[in-house]
């Protein structure tokens, strides 16, 4: 017997690749924002040795930590490449 109105499963087209320029600047713009989570990083284990810090210098390296993670997320995401 055979069954008439069925079709084969089509695969699902591939995602679109992205441009090798695309992804050289999110590489490099990547490095660019581990620059401050480097210095936060630096600065932060010298102000968290004083006594007392200061609570805006705290905030702007917790700001300098953020910027760092988006930055490595940022070369993930390049290297990684589009999502399916």
């Amino acid at each position: 017997m055979s069954e008439t109105g069925t079709t084969s499963p089509v695969p699902p087209a591939p995602p679109p690749r992205r441009h090798g320029c695309a992804t050289a600047f999110m590489v490099l713009f990547g490095i660019i924002l581990l620059l401050p989570g480097l210095c936060a990083i630096l600065f932060g284990f010298g102000i968290l040795a004083d006594q007392r810090p200061d609570a805006t210098i705290l905030a702007l390296i917790l700001l300098g930590l953020l910027v760092g993670s988006a930055g490595v997320l940022l070369i993930y995401a390049a290297i990684k490449g589009p999502r399916a």
